[in-house]
């Protein structure tokens, strides 16, 4: 069946590596890694010391100051985020509000909010806890918010796959797009998990690596957590040329699938099929794909089965293939990793440039295709694909083209 295309007309983000898109952009392109020393108040038994932070100023300090005590962390990232997205695409809310929609995707919700719940709870023998604290922690409450600020009166929800989120948040805009639901969506991802008990819940699974993230690395010691957020505006292209609106790129093509195996351990099979369902969805031949934006989490289980699920769907064509991890740069900052790697392949594709994997020392022998290691490498890219795959065998990937029309 086809399908009137669905593009990008607005892009925002927060992240380790600045305030916005220009900024990530500049910093993916110069190989510059965002990831340092952790400085949070949590008591002196937290081993994790490096994460990738949003550098100052705060970006509370953007908002309405009326609003804070209604936001948690995770809803400030995401609101400052979207607020870019909404303007770059010029989108008028005004008047398309009950044809447009908002979903966002979310892996952890609220952390800040209940980190404080428990701390005056526990340690400080509070007895009842803050007003604000159900509509803070609630994981629509960034969608929630977005929503209320820019009269957005369609379809609005969350997303939550654990590091899928965002994919799947785009997956299901784009879903609504196709089907006439809505004429545009606010869509992105979320996440602020730089908190003691998230990052003590993570030091369990010892994946976290101690100094950072070194994708494809031989000597990899794992993740390194981050917080940020990924924002865009999606619109059917006949609503976006219409209006006269700049068109960044086009949303080809969106494929999941679960591993139905293992929570955290992933196979081969489940990645595999996500990224032929996205191919076959978005009608391009394995050999019409130039970049890929590798999941690529530092991880030693991850990275060889990422390199292995690409030679298994791309054959002969992967070697062909530039592939990076921005997390190395970025870190990964779960359910919002999709959505900031979907502005690197968005910017990448513009520009064609395919940015780096940094911080790699050694490469393990076991992942060589092409990683792009320390440096940025011009190329045309045509087509691209970005990946996530997510504890709980849940996959999902979008394919990205240069808008024809």
């Amino acid at each position: 069946m086809d399908h009137e295309p669905v593009v990008v007309t607005g892009m925002g983000c927060v992240s380790a590596l600045g305030h916005s898109v220009e900024a990530f952009w500049s910093a993916l392109q110069e190989g510059v890694c965002g990831l340092g020393t952790l400085d949070i108040p949590a008591p002196s038994d937290l081993k994790v010391t490096v994460g990738g932070t949003i550098p100052a100023p705060d970006p509370r300090e953007s908002l309405d100051a009326r609003r804070l005590p209604m936001l948690d962390r995770f809803s400030v990232l995401a609101t400052v985020a979207a607020g870019q997205a909404i303007a770059q695409s010029g989108l008028p809310l005004e008047a398309c509000g009950p044809r447009t929609g908002c979903i966002v995707g979310v892996g952890t919700a609220g952390a800040e909010t209940i980190d404080e719940l428990y701390r005056r709870m526990f340690l400080d023998g509070a007895k009842r806890a803050n007003v604000f604290t159900v509509p803070r922690v609630m994981p629509s409450a960034p969608a929630s918010q977005i929503s209320m600020m820019h009269g957005i009166r369609g379809p609005v929800l969350t997303v939550s796959s654990a590091c899928a989120s965002s994919n799947h948040a785009v997956a299901t805009a784009v879903w609504l797009l196709r089907n006439r639901v809505i004429d545009a969506a606010v869509v992105g991802g979320t996440e602020a998990p730089l908190t003691y008990g998230i990052l003590k819940a993570w030091e369990a699974l010892r994946v976290l690596a101690p100094d950072t993230c070194r994708p494809f690395d031989r000597h990899r010691k794992g993740l390194v957590l981050a917080e940020g957020a990924g924002m865009f505006v999606l619109e059917r292209a006949g609503h976006a040329r219409a209006r006269g609106a700049e068109i960044l790129a086009q949303i080809a093509g969106v494929g999941m699938s679960a591993d139905a195996a293992d929570l955290v351990a992933p196979t081969l099979e489940g990645p595999a099929a996500a990224i032929r369902a996205c191919l076959e969805d978005a009608r391009l031949a394995p050999d019409g794909i130039d970049y890929v934006n590798a999941h690529g989490t530092g991880t030693v289980a991850n990275d060889i089965t990422e390199i292995n699920v690409l030679k298994s769907v791309f054959g002969a064509d992967a070697r062909r293939l530039s592939i990076s991890s921005t997390k190395s740069m970025h870190g990964h900052a779960l359910g919002a990793s999709g959505s900031l790697e979907l502005v690197a392949v968005i910017e990448a594709m513009r520009h064609g440039i395919v940015p780096p994997t940094v911080n790699i020392v050694e490469l393990d022998p076991e992942c060589d295709l092409d990683v792009t290691p320390g440096h940025a490498r011009e190329r045309p890219i045509r087509a691209a694909i970005s990946n996530a795959f997510a504890f709980g065998g849940t996959n999902a990937v979008i394919a990205v083209t240069r808008f024809p029309g």
